[in-house]
């Protein structure tokens, strides 16, 4: 029966969401949670050595975010499929995370049922996304195009719409903020504009990004 089982690894910096998770999962015949993971860094360790078939995926940890180690576990095991199972659904955290190689993404406040039919469709390569995020993301594909902006750009223009200061921003991408100053000079080129503030009124007006509540 083993053998039938699906192979899981959780990855997140919550204890009480680990254990809560292990309880829920295990109580599934055909599921096995083989190892968990406190951050990024540890779930791409622990996914060379346990070869989950699935691994649960939080986006924001410590050491290294959700997105990154989603990166490097397909790099290295594109076999593995990977669930991202989080409370973040920015625009941005979306398209980040299934352009580098999630097949599904789930909030963590889906019911059980449907995260249980979620991991089996994953562990077979199919795409589950909550239907919420199926919307924006298809709105989202639709539209920024047109402006020309990249996936990071639109990210990093989400956070200065949230008043985040240019080194909080690359603090919270893992990048340095010449890198961040260099995307803000993109993106003021790219909107026709000179200042932060043009640039978050000018985004909001043609829909590249929403302010959430």
């Amino acid at each position: 029966m083993s053998e039938q089982q699906i192979r899981i690894l959780i990855s997140d910096d919550h204890p009480v969401v680990r254990t809560g998770l292990r309880g829920m999962i295990n109580g599934e015949p055909d599921f096995e949670v083989v190892g968990e993971a406190e951050n990024g860094k540890e779930a791409v360790a622990l996914t060379s050595d346990l070869r989950p078939q699935v691994v649960l995926m939080d986006l924001r940890m410590p050491e290294m975010d959700g997105v990154t180690a989603i990166g490097h576990i397909k790099a290295e095991h594109p076999e593995v499929h990977v669930l991202v199972l989080t409370t973040y659904e920015s625009d941005a955290d979306i398209l980040r995370a299934i352009e580098t190689g999630a097949t599904g993404y789930l909030l963590k406040d889906t019911p059980r049922e449907e995260l249980f039919e979620a991991i089996r469709l994953v562990a077979r390569g199919e795409s589950p996304l909550d239907p919420g995020v199926a919307a924006r993301l298809m709105q989202r594909m639709r539209g920024p195009a047109e402006e020309g902006l990249s996936t990071r750009e639109i990210e990093v223009l989400e956070l200065v719409a949230r008043g985040t200061s240019n080194k909080e921003i690359a603090k919270q991408l893992w990048v340095s903020e010449t890198t961040v100053k260099s995307h803000m000079l993109h993106i003021f080129d790219k909107l026709s504009v000179t200042d932060r503030t043009a640039a978050v009124t000018a985004a909001l007006k043609r829909g590249i990004i929403r302010l959430e509540p």
